[in-house]
């Protein structure tokens, strides 16, 4: 048995005060922010989550553009799915199905089966980071596998969270979480995810400063299940612009939702040149550019976006997405490529060998992989797609700032997006997010 629990009542009307409170200092922006109201939507896709979670807040804060007394906020405009989190009614873990076109899950998607690509090395990175904590910090952290945990996560600076804050514990504690991060990720995937922390405090900064949920310091460690190189078992990662969710069983894993994201996605820190979202940006236009005219016609469904269009963010967990632009069933093998290395620029986040084990996944369900696009299409152009077949959901998003650049202090819902703020988050459908999935065959078939 482990420390939690899920939540009880009490825990739920806590994190509904922080939405609440969002409202109340946020005023009229936040509203027009969290209902979704964006005059300037061109996304005519429809996602849906039996969440109803509200959608996002404002930034405040002084210096540099983010008013004294209003709300920092890591949330969305109006597109409705990269938001403020879970919310008043979240998705729990036994209602999970996943995102899905129509409500029903696509079954046999998945299975369990050996990658033969060993897990040694995270286990024990992960039972060495739970071994130097204390006793509190270990019980504060530790869920069992199918918590409602999971999936109470939320790219928020503001939003409360649980489990055992980095900038809290030691510094030789500090590492072993790290040391995890590095067995879990790549070494792409471990340096963007520094670099978005190290950016999060250089917003702390530019604001102001005395906010503390804009530090590098400001991110958590939740366990769900006991680390095993048999058993079921995972790790959550989180914080501002930073959801990593990671499943374990034997040698597979899961590494979906993981949400990374950016404002500003270029900036100095400590002397440090810092730019985010490069390789996104860039096989993103590579794929576009590689296709034909009448291809790109039926790919982009406006030139202009809203200043927010992700639909599978937080809270987001039972999302109805039906597919849009044009399938790559018709590509040609050059601009299959182009799908895949765009594919890869992502699932190459997590570690080498199980990126490779996803890859394989992706590929054969490539042929019914869609590829979608609103806004322009030049290098500097905010733009929003979204790649999405039955085994993957990738959307990028460049959004309109809410604290960096922003005049008066408020970029709101339906401010000019920029490159300047980027959301982006990946996906595994049809019940595979969590490993909820795993899990399921691993209950039915081995207990």
């Amino acid at each position: 048995m482990h420390g939690h629990r899920p939540r009880t009542p009490e825990a739920d009307r806590s994190r509904r005060w922080f939405m609440n409170k969002a409202l109340l200092t946020g005023g009229v922006a936040a509203v027009a922010t969290m209902t979704g109201c964006s005059s300037n939507s061109s996304d005519t896709a429809t996602a849906s989550s039996s969440s109803g979670a509200p959608n996002g807040a404002p930034s405040g804060g002084p210096g540099g553009g983010m008013p004294t007394g209003a709300m920092p906020s890591g949330g969305p405009g109006g597109g409705g799915g990269s938001g403020m989190g879970p919310g008043q009614s979240e998705v729990k873990y036994a209602d999970f199905k996943g995102v899905t076109t129509n409500g029903k899950i696509t079954d046999g998607l998945y299975s369990i089966h050996s990658t033969d690509v060993s897990t040694d090395g995270i286990v024990k990175a992960a039972q060495a980071f739970l071994d130097g904590l204390t006793a509190k910090e270990r019980k504060s952290c530790t869920f069992d596998v199918d918590d409602n945990e999971w999936l109470a996560w939320s790219n928020v600076d503001g939003y409360q969270r649980k489990g055992v804050r980095m900038g809290d514990i030691t510094a030789t504690k500090r590492n072993l979480g790290y040391a995890l991060l590095g067995a879990a990720l790549s070494a792409d995937g471990l340096a963007q995810t520094r670099n978005i922390m190290k950016l999060n405090a250089f917003l702390g900064d530019y604001s102001g400063g005395n906010r503390d949920t804009l530090t590098e310091g400001a991110y958590f460690f939740t366990f769900m299940g006991t680390p095993s190189t048999t058993k079921p078992w995972g790790f959550q990662y989180e914080g501002h612009h930073v959801a990593i969710n990671f499943f374990v069983l034997g040698d597979q894993v899961v590494m979906t939702p993981t949400f990374m994201g950016s404002e500003p996605t270029s900036a100095t820190y400590k002397g440090e040149k810092i730019t985010l979202f490069k390789p996104e940006t860039k096989a993103g236009l590579t794929l576009l550019r590689s296709l034909t005219a009448a291809q790109r016609a039926k790919v982009i469904s406006s030139d202009k976006k809203a200043g927010d269009n992700m639909k599978a963010g937080a809270g987001q967990d039972n999302a109805k997405l039906a597919y849009q632009g044009l399938v790559a069933k018709d590509f040609t093998s050059a601009q299959k490529q182009n799908l895949l290395d765009l594919v890869r620029v992502y699932v190459g986040n997590m570690n080498d060998g199980h990126a490779e084990v996803r890859m394989t996944e992706v590929e054969d369900h490539l042929d019914a992989t869609y590829f979608y696009w609103i806004g322009a299409t030049k290098d500097s152009s905010a733009f929003y797609y979204r790649v999405h077949s039955p085994v993957v959901l990738i959307e990028y998003d460049a959004q309109s700032p809410l604290a960096y650049g922003t005049k008066g202090g408020m970029g709101g819902p339906n401010g000019t997006p920029t490159q300047q703020r980027i959301h982006t988050i990946i996906r595994t459908p049809n019940g595979g997010d969590y490993g909820v999935d795993l899990l399921k065959l691993h209950l039915d078939n081995d207990h």
